[in-house]
């Protein structure tokens, strides 16, 4: 959100209903058949009488039609890129090119091409109220590789966003300005945010700067509770719409707006004179909710509107760029959609079936259940994640075992400490002391009850990355996962400077095949 952080551092037409259902058809058709889509966000937007004047994402066309690029990769060995398309007209992106482009070095995303034409595409963001951390004041560009998962069973990329990372186009064609109607909607990870400003998508100033109330008007996805919240501990779906995140009417708190507990997030904002809404849902399944919809907020400088028509990613209108969260597809429209409209795009996306990037969504845990986690790399299938003391490991576990070993290597699942929507892991035989990482490295440690400890002892379960079991990412490393290397337990990226992130046998490595308790 565009805002002085060093002072804060802290209608449209109504479509029937046989229309709309006619707009719906599934981008793919199963989890593991896809087809081209007939109609896609943009094809029921246009439907709808407000057509979308950007549309951006890594993950799939969002026109039934649209074949060119979608995004463009550097990599790092050479500097040169690479442009990745979908496979076919209004399907999904073709990454195996960005595998074979980007093997045995890194990528950076460097654009998320505008799939409407009107060149509204999004690059690295420039400096503006503040700087970024690199050359020149710019922000970084998003590892291409971090944020892997599945259309249709398909693997795709979204665009991680770590801080200090950010997108813009302060020259754009077509955005709404001033008091102009627009809509928008974002697909985010909803397991990856924090409480920085501001992870952002949407409209802001042309100038990077804070030019005052209004002058902004974008989805915000997060918890912070400096300008505004919602129920419960968030993360909250709100409105950017400068110097003030919105949850509602009110400036601070409003009760309609709940916390979010989807690992993949449909998050929409709109707005038209003295009217605006928010409303979100599950991309996976469902339809949408509204959360708010009514006045302008009653604070001075938001109606009219002052909206200046610029477009950001993963950052606040002024650059504040101390934000995280993962952005898979997202437009902006012109004028206000219906909410029949935005039902029939919600119905898309979840055709095009999101998921997390192993098979499926691996073994479901219930918390207050007791587990044992066994390892599925060929050389250890018989070790399970045990502990010894606060040293945490890989051991050999069987029937033969002493009661200690058997105790030692079972774990009573917890709703994460740091995210419910995720777990974390408590020793069955030593009561408060959790599998947390420090420094990379897991051990077990009594919750200290610091936000620190419980964002690191909270891990999001996902399919296993080799088709087994279950992975487990760190929830404040979200490219990171539990690994075991040389038998000791580690976070661990695919690849990177640390000898434990090594890409060789990795996807079997962060593989965990859950299975019952060796001391219930």
């Amino acid at each position: 959100m565009a805002q002085r952080l060093r002072s804060r551092r802290l209608r449209t037409a109504v479509l029937a209903v046989a229309a709309t259902a006619a707009l719906v058809t599934g981008v793919f058709v199963s989890a593991g058949t896809s087809q081209a889509a007939t109609s896609g966000p943009c094809d029921i937007y246009a439907n709808g009488g407000t057509p979308c004047v950007a549309a951006h994402s890594t993950t799939r066309a969002l026109y039934g039609s649209y074949s060119g690029p979608l995004y463009q990769v550097r990599r790092a060995s050479d500097n040169t890129t690479k442009d990745i398309a979908p496979v076919s007209a209004g399907s999904y992106a073709n990454a195996a090119t960005q595998d074979s482009f980007c093997a045995n070095t890194s990528c950076v995303i460097t654009i998320i091409y505008d799939q409407t034409g009107r060149n509204n595409r999004l690059t690295q963001a420039p400096p503006g109220g503040f700087n970024g951390p690199a050359a020149g004041g710019y922000d970084n560009l998003a590892n291409a590789t971090a944020a892997p998962v599945t259309i249709g069973g398909h693997k795709v990329y979204g665009v991680f966003v770590a801080p200090g990372t950010g997108y813009r186009n302060n020259n754009t064609n077509g955005i709404a300005t001033g008091d102009q109607p627009e809509g928008m909607y974002a697909i985010f990870d909803g397991t990856h945010y924090n409480g920085g400003c501001c992870f952002d998508y949407g409209n802001a100033e042309r100038n990077s700067r804070d030019n005052g109330n209004g002058t902004m008007e974008a989805i915000y996805f997060g918890n912070i509770k400096v300008w505004g919240y919602g129920a419960g501990n968030g993360p909250w779906i709100m409105a950017d719409l400068e110097n003030g995140l919105y949850s509602g009417v009110n400036a601070g708190y409003n009760a309609g707006d709940p916390s979010i507990s989807n690992r993949f997030v449909t998050a929409i904002i709109k707005g038209e004179p003295n009217h605006w809404s928010i409303r979100g849902g599950n991309a996976q399944s469902g339809n949408l909710s509204t959360f708010y919809n009514g006045a302008r907020p009653n604070v001075a400088g938001y109606n009219p509107m002052k909206k200046e028509g610029a477009i950001i990613l993963g950052i606040g209108g002024d650059n504040s760029n101390g934000s995280a969260g993962t952005f898979y597809e997202g437009v902006m429209t012109s004028g206000y959609p219906s909410d029949a409209t935005e039902n029939s795009v919600q119905a898309n996306i979840v055709a095009a079936n999101y998921n997390t990037s192993g098979q499926g969504t691996g073994t479901p845990l219930t918390v207050g259940s007791t587990i044992s986690l066994r390892a599925t790399t060929a050389c250890c299938t018989t070790r399970y994640i045990n502990h010894s003391g606060s040293a945490v490991n890989t051991a050999v576990v069987s029937s033969s075992s002493s009661a200690t070993d058997k105790a030692n290597a079972s774990w009573i699942v917890r709703a994460g400490l740091g995210n419910s929507s995720c777990y974390s892991f408590e020793s069955k035989n030593t009561s408060g002391q959790y599998l947390r990482h420090q420094n990379y490295q897991i051990s077990l440690q009594s919750n200290d009850g610091s936000s620190l400890f419980a964002a690191d002892a909270t891990f999001c379960s996902e399919g296993g990355k080799n088709g087994q079991g279950n992975s487990f990412r760190s929830v404040n490393f979200s490219d990171r996962y539990i690994r075991h290397y040389s038998n000791l337990l580690y976070i661990a990226s695919n690849g990177g400077t640390n000898t434990w992130d090594s890409a060789n046998l990795w996807s079997d490595d962060v593989s965990w095949v859950v299975t019952a308790p060796w001391t219930p």
